[in-house]
């Protein structure tokens, strides 16, 4: 269980599903679907959902590459969080809205898995943290020209040493958007 004491809650967590940053995504129609998946259980279980935007460069407040893709639908009363670095929880506010959520679980999902994916999933494990990745949810775009593995390596890697992360009092692990759920029996 979470470090986090009289934190018994979980949350999904939407990391840069946003138009500058998934529109040359590996299988992003499919991922989109999958977070939308994601997002409709957490409602319907009553579990928040809390949006991660990363206003950086062109993707400032306000600019079309900026906004969430027009496919998924986050509500007025759900937190957005805007964040400038990799890792959510860097220079941001997550924490405060976690805290007071009372959320010391979370589930993740949304872009670039190579970059804030990995950050935000490493941030909140340090951070006392349970990290569950929904593992067909996350996306990265072809960075194989830069020397880096093709986006299904990336990600298939990703959920390889996820699924398997260990850390003291704390629990890591990866379920498809179709397995997850958020029933406590």
């Amino acid at each position: 269980m979470s470090t986090l004491e009289n934190r018994p809650n979980k949350a999904v967590l939407v990391i840069d599903v946003q138009n500058g940053v998934v529109s040359g995504a590996h299988e992003r129609d499919a991922v989109v679907a999958n977070i939308n998946t994601a997002v409709g259980k957490a409602r319907a279980a009553g579990v928040p959902v809390v949006w991660i935007q990363d206003v950086a460069g062109e993707r400032a407040d306000g600019s079309e590459a900026g906004k969430i893709v027009p496919e998924l639908d986050p509500r007025e009363d759900e937190p957005l969080v805007q964040k400038l670095w990799g890792d959510s929880f860097e220079e941001t506010d997550l924490e405060a809205v976690l805290a007071g959520l009372k959320v010391g679980s979370l589930v993740v999902t949304g872009a670039q898995t190579d970059a804030c994916i990995r950050s935000t999933l490493h941030g909140a494990i340090v951070r006392g943290y349970d990290t569950v990745l929904v593992s067909d949810a996350h996306t990265t775009e072809d960075l194989s020209a830069y020397g880096a593995p093709g986006p299904g390596a990336v990600i298939a890697h990703t959920n390889l040493y996820w699924q398997d992360h260990e850390a003291p009092g704390r629990t890591a692990g990866t379920v498809t958007a179709a397995e997850l759920s958020f029933d406590q029996g």
